[in-house]
């Protein structure tokens, strides 16, 4: 029998989007939401998003989107509501990162990882809200970094995109508390996805590594937990969070 603490992480009936869902973090988000019971949108410029819906439990609409396009994005929420009716949870999970020197990011650069990184969130967040106005709440959840809040050599476009992203978050939890909706972000620090075993391989991930305090990387199970918890009944009263999931690595 389900006690009343974990009834209220399921999410039957619910309706989550959630982009980047084809791998890494969005897949294990995905994942969770379905065992959680949510109905999925799953958002990923790569076609492998169908075959990992098609891999979950449950009635799923996976949707192959460059969330840097606005009128990609627009069709697919479109699509969502044509399908499921509404959309009660957005998961803003897509991201680039672009590593370079500052002296010698590009133009096309910064702009493909501010497009990304942030332009995206906002239109989704934007579009979805309205329908969640609606009907007076949702949830939405921003995938941010601990480069938010710290600056990492490299990372100068990725670093500014972050914080946006967090800056955004804050402006929108204020903004649409009085129609119910909630607006989180989460900031981790390197994650161990398939990309991230492999840019973090070798010595480079071993020294990042030592700064951690607790000495590891995040799992992207530990990260879709803490989503689940921000789009659960148990957080109604959590809005314009930053939670920060770095092993104690900002604290420094």
């Amino acid at each position: 029998m389900t006690n009343a603490f974990e009834a209220g992480f399921r999410l039957d009936g619910k309706v989550a989007l959630i982009t980047g869902a084809a791998a890494g973090i969005g897949q294990a988000i995905a994942a969770l939401f379905a065992a959680q019971g949510a109905r999925l949108v799953m958002l990923d410029l790569s076609g492998d998003v169908r075959r990992a819906a098609e891999d979950l439990p449950g009635d799923h609409l996976a949707i192959a989107c460059d969330v840097a396009d606005l009128a990609q994005i627009q069709a697919a929420v479109d699509r969502a509501v044509e399908k499921y009716g509404t959309i009660d949870i957005l998961v803003n999970n897509a991201g680039v990162a672009l590593l370079d020197k500052a002296a010698d990011v590009r133009e096309q650069e910064w702009d493909t990882t501010m497009a990304v990184n942030l332009k995206a969130p906002f239109f989704l967040s934007q579009a979805v809200a309205r329908i969640m106005a609606k009907k007076g709440e949702g949830r939405i959840v921003n995938l941010a970094s601990q480069a938010s809040v710290v600056a990492l050599d490299r990372h100068v476009a990725y670093c500014s995109s972050k914080a946006g992203l967090v800056s955004m978050t804050e402006v929108l939890a204020i903004e649409w508390a009085g129609s119910g909706i909630t607006v989180n972000a989460i900031s981790p620090t390197v994650v161990e996805t398939a990309l991230g075993k492999k840019a973090w391989a070798g010595e480079t991930g071993a020294a990042m590594k030592r700064k951690i305090p607790v000495g590891r990387f995040a799992q992207p199970e530990e990260i879709a937990s803490a989503v689940l918890y921000l789009v659960s009944e148990h957080a109604r009263i959590m809005t314009g969070a930053n939670v920060v999931i770095d092993g104690g690595y900002t604290v420094q």
